[in-house]
């Protein structure tokens, strides 16, 4: 290999192609799907209630997904994971081009949600794996490429679904997958290293029963959150029954799903995935309830609105590319929880005369912490997290992240009613400065935040 094949730090560039392919399946999957949700409900003659199964189904299958797809990758590495999952997700794209009904198209988003579940955490261990090889610290630039990556596919997504919509119909959403996933199998089969076996091949050590508990947990939290009402108390005591046999199992078992002695051990960890719960409520807010705001609440058309919002996603990328060479997390999240504050003030400031140049202050205000907290939660899971077990923690960042989605989802059911009017705004933003404020709180009195980063091999693991 030449030195032109290596960073200058060491880092095999050549990684790159397949380290962002695998990561973008997800977010590229997550947006594409919001224009093509209309066009199917009329192809199957189903209703909205209906069609959103498509995107509750990508979210509970990646949120169980993602931390059991990077126990595999810790265990046996990213190269047996990573491919067999991709060929998940051109399956995934052949059963929706030829899905007869929803039920099949719903089940297509099923087996894509467990297929990109391996990319993220892949390229998290793949980045730790080249610092293991180095020697050296991998660079901050390879961590901000990779969050700049799942940002820019998240903007363009919308854009790509509906040029796709316009030339194939919907089933070209779903289609796009078999050839993306061609490229990401490939770039992988051809530049992942092989590695040798694990030395114990007993099942064991791959805590089924710990990863059937915490699925069942997880799912039924989800489902109750999605649909919270009288009627669905059940699912929230199935969920608490669950979290109980799981920590009984894990806290008992010789090698633990999670090992959540050694996680509760991990202060700084744990607050950091609070953080991404706290953050990713007010993200998903501002991405889905402000967009719904800008069509009912303003009047704007989905176009309108989509242009609208187009200054949110641009400020994140911007806002990346220029903190991403600092890798202390504090000031990024200091400056995002003051930005979170600020955007959710001024939705209080919105109404249905609101002039265009305060809409587009709003998705300027708001991408501030968006580019922010996806960097600096990123960078601090890298840096906190058991060296060993850097592909669980990156999927359970994940998680929780989808967490906060479905906790956004359930407030805008909740507070917005049948339409997104100004009066559903105003009172999801109280509540959003609520979550701000408690966000700040626990940043600013985060004390290992102010202890910088820690090298690789010394992740912090005192409260």
């Amino acid at each position: 290999m030449t030195t032109r094949e290596r960073m200058r730090d060491g880092f095999d560039r050549k990684l790159l192609a397949p380290l962002i392919s695998g990561a973008v399946l997800n977010p590229v999957n997550s947006t594409i799907i919001a224009v093509a949700l209309v066009p199917i409900g009329v192809a199957f003659g189903e209703p909205a209630s209906a069609t959103a199964w498509l995107i509750s189904a990508l979210y509970l299958a990646t949120a169980v997904g993602q931390p059991v797809a990077g126990r595999l990758i810790d265990r046996y590495g990213p190269r047996r994971v990573f491919l067999p999952a991709t060929a998940l997700v051109g399956l995934a794209g052949v059963i929706g081009t030829l899905a007869p009904n929803l039920v099949v198209l719903i089940v297509a988003r099923v087996v894509l949600g467990f297929g990109t579940c391996a990319g993220y955490p892949a390229a998290m261990r793949l980045i730790r794996d080249e610092s293991d090889r180095t020697g050296r610290d991998s660079p901050a630039s390879v961590l901000t490429v990779l969050a700049i990556s799942t940002q820019t596919i998240s903007v363009v997504g919308p854009a790509l679904g509906g040029l796709l919509i316009g030339v194939g119909g919907w089933r070209a959403t779903f289609a796009l997958n078999i050839p993306i996933a061609l490229v990401a199998f490939v770039l992988g089969a051809r530049r992942f290293a092989k590695v040798a076996k694990p030395a114990s091949k007993g099942s064991f050590d791959l805590d089924f029963p710990g990863m059937t508990l915490f699925a069942g947990t997880l799912v039924s939290l989800l489902l109750f959150l999605m649909h919270p009402g009288a009627g669905d108390w059940y699912l929230l005591a199935i969920a608490v029954a669950g979290a109980a046999g799981f920590a009984v199992r894990e806290l008992t078992h010789a090698h633990p799903f999670i090992d959540l002695r050694l996680l509760g051990r991990n202060g700084p960890l744990l607050r950091t995935y609070g953080r991404a719960l706290l953050a990713y409520v007010v993200a998903y807010s501002f991405l889905y309830g402000y967009a719904q705001w800008l069509e009912h609440g303003r009047g704007l058309s989905a176009s309108e609105a989509g242009l609208a919002t187009l200054p949110l996603f641009a400020t994140g990328i911007l806002v990346s590319l220029v903190s991403g060479r600092r890798e202390q997390p504090r000031g990024k999240l200091i400056v995002a929880a003051i930005g979170q504050l600020a955007g959710c003030a001024l939705l209080l400031t919105l109404d249905s005369s609101a002039a265009v140049w305060l809409l587009v202050l709003v998705a300027l205000v708001a991408g501030v912490p968006q580019g922010l907290n996806s960097l600096a939660l990123q960078n601090s899971v890298y840096r906190q997290a058991n060296p060993a077990d850097i592909g669980a923690s990156a999927g359970l960042l994940r998680t929780f992240g989808y967490l906060g989605a479905i906790v956004s989802s359930a407030l805008q059911g909740a507070l917005y009613g049948p339409a997104a009017d100004t009066g559903g705004l105003h009172d999801l933003a109280l509540v959003l400065l609520g979550i701000g404020v408690v966000f700040l709180i626990v940043t600013v009195f985060d004390r290992s935040l102010s202890r910088g980063t820690t090298r690789p091999e010394k992740a912090e693991t005192d409260a």
